[in-house]
């Protein structure tokens, strides 16, 4: 799956970069250093070694880190941790690098905001609850902040907290153009993919084709072990009404009455699209998603 975004990483990274400067001697300095993994490993030893060492050569302690050195940079040295050695699930090398950083209030506070870059924004290709809710606990813990400066990680790890993979999805309910309303829960095919989505936006047709073209989803689909259940989450309905008849008859289309989601954050909808991979326990597989090569990955793996 690495290969899936290093690309986009890439791209994201670049935006809204201004153009390098030329830098005096003193700030060529603070470059991040790359720790190199011993050569006789196995990959599996080098990316272990790695998860652990990775941060070794930078000098948590140096609080020049955060003026001098170059942010992009930074933020690129942090990318392919993540990507490369922490995996997609596992907290405790954020934990721990979060514990690293709190060296002093204005290192943990540049940490904080190249997590909530990478993690949090909406546009990460690495955007991710699971691991941002290591960032967030580690805001909570820390004596750096006072009750008030609480109040938004309190905030946002409520929001992070819900859906997590691995642990059954919020039930909810949804309303077809017939009027009829029903709750997630009664689907009872093997997978179900929620679509939070929003017809007329751009990245909504590049994903609404993406599934159409998947050969597996497709596949699942017919075997009827698979539904979409694609879901307008907003008040204003003219927009669903307009694009309704964008979407397959194979899948739900919907939309939710009340905006019940968004009043009692029962999913995140800061960023639409948003796809949910659910087993037929309605655990958790995919969160908060916009590759669908992922649910396809997962999917084949399901299926296996």
């Amino acid at each position: 799956m690495r290969a899936i975004v290093i690309a986009t990483i890439l791209a994201f990274l670049c935006m809204g970069c201004a153009p390098k400067q030329k830098k005096s001697a003193s700030q060529r300095s603070y470059h991040f250093r790359y720790v190199q993994p011993p050569l006789q490993a196995s990959e599996e030893q080098q990316v272990a070694y790695m998860r652990d060492h990775y941060w070794d050569k930078f000098d948590f302690s140096d609080t020049l880190y955060t003026t001098k050195a170059d942010t992009t940079e930074m933020m690129r040295a942090y990318a392919s941790y993540l990507s490369n050695f922490v995996g997609a699930t596992n907290q405790e090398p954020i934990r721990k690098l979060m514990q690293r950083a709190s060296a002093s209030k204005k290192m943990f506070e540049y940490f904080v905001m190249l997590s909530e870059r990478l993690l949090h924004d909406p546009n990460s290709p690495l955007r991710s609850d699971e691991l941002y809710i290591a960032v967030l606990e580690a805001q909570l813990a820390s004596p750096y902040y006072d009750k008030y400066e609480r109040m938004a990680p309190e905030y946002d790890l409520r929001i992070a907290s819900q859906n997590r993979i691995g642990r059954k999805a919020n039930n909810f309910k949804y309303t077809v153009a017939s009027g009829r309303t029903r709750d997630m829960y009664s689907l009872k095919n093997d997978f179900v993919i929620v679509y939070i989505n929003n017809p007329g936006c751009a990245m909504c047709r590049d994903i609404s084709e993406a599934m159409k073209q998947s050969q597996i989803i497709s596949t699942l689909q017919n075997e009827g072990r698979l539904k979409i259940l694609a879901i307008y989450p907003d008040e204003d309905l003219s927009e669903w009404r307009k694009h309704f008849n964008d979407m397959p008859a194979e899948w739900i289309n919907s939309y939710d009455k009340g905006c019940h989601i968004e009043r009692e954050n029962l999913y995140n909808i800061g960023a639409i699209p948003a796809l949910y991979l659910l087993d037929k326990n309605k655990i958790v597989l995919v969160k908060d998603s916009t590759n669908v090569a992922e649910l396809e990955y997962i999917l084949q793996q399901s299926t296996k």
